[in-house]
């Protein structure tokens, strides 16, 4: 059980580009003067490139982080019909597993700064089979094969139907979300944590025990079609908000996309140039066994050595 912060340092190296972490959670001044922006500019350029060496520290979730906890799945969930405030109910309900990243404690926050706002990261699992009665549970069973029967083959929508209603083998969805500025080296030790926590769960009979699968939801991109003089050219491969999720999306038994384009809210997501190549967002479903989860995390410490 998740009872003490569990603290996890990451050096100034391993923070991608430089970017700021704060920016994906705060707003931009917008009521600056025009004059004097040309003679800014050269320092505002520097400023970007700043590395900053930020601490994180993994919490138990509690109700402080609940306004947190829904944002992030504002992000992921956009503008489907999912009840997000059911939904963080429940993760905090079971708060024997899971974790929200925060900033570690004396890096700058004043003490009238607001707690839930500042909430990184989360990940925690929902056990949709457990939960099944549930109304915002059922919304997110009819959210992803809604849209699995307009994207794939009958063959996959039954075997995903199957799936999520076979009670002898639960699915769990798995919920792993940050803000995009945070590295992806976070989010190791927070699935080996909830790894940990969920066997525990298991061994002691709490909720959200052992799951045959899991499911995930992943936030994707992918290079909006072109027009050239040889007609429309195709779209480059995957690329994922998350880097672990490409690591899931391997191992997967069965995965599918589809366009969230007319959804998408830039600022839930954060700042997403790819060199200013414009990209189509989509949502990535993913259904691999839970017993996979090793040999993924292990491919993972693998892709963060390098």
């Amino acid at each position: 059980m998740a009872s003490n912060a569990k603290k996890r340092v990451l050096e100034p190296e391993q923070r991608p580009g430089g970017d700021h972490v704060e920016d994906d959670m705060e707003e931009e001044d917008s009521g600056e003067d025009s004059e004097g922006i040309e003679d800014d500019e050269s320092e505002e350029d520097e400023e970007i490139n700043e590395v900053v060496n930020v601490d994180f520290e993994a919490h138990t979730i509690t109700d402080h982080e609940h306004h947190g906890i829904k944002k992030l799945l504002k992000q992921l969930f956009l503008k489907a019909h999912v009840d997000i405030a059911a939904l963080t109910d429940l993760l905090i309900q079971q708060n024997h597993i899971g974790s929200v990243i925060k900033q570690a404690e004396g890096q700058g926050e004043s003490d009238e700064d607001d707690e839930e706002d500042h909430v990184f990261g989360f990940i925690s699992l929902l056990n949709l089979t457990e939960r099944k009665e549930t109304h915002c549970v059922e919304q997110i069973k009819e959210l992803i094969l809604s849209h699995c029967e307009e994207n794939c083959e009958q063959s996959i929508v039954q075997q995903l139907d199957k799936a999520l209603n076979d009670d002898s083998k639960p699915v769990g969805l798995l919920l792993s979300e940050r803000f995009i500025n945070v590295p992806a080296q976070i989010s190791l030790p927070m699935h080996q944590q909830l790894q940990k926590e969920l066997a525990e769960a298991q061994r002691t009979n709490k909720p959200c025990g052992k799951c045959y699968y899991y499911l995930i939801l992943s936030k994707t991109f992918m290079e909006a079609a072109k027009k050239g003089r040889g007609g429309t050219r195709g779209q480059n491969e995957m690329m994922f908000a998350n880097a672990e999720d490409e690591f899931f999306y391997e191992k997967s038994l069965l995965k599918f996309s589809y366009s969230v384009q007319e959804e998408c809210d830039t600022q839930l997501g954060g700042r997403w140039s790819f060199d200013d190549v414009p990209m189509k967002p989509l949502r990535t479903v993913m259904l691999f066994p839970a017993d996979r989860m090793n040999a993924i995390i292990e491919k993972f410490k693998e892709y963060l050595s390098v």
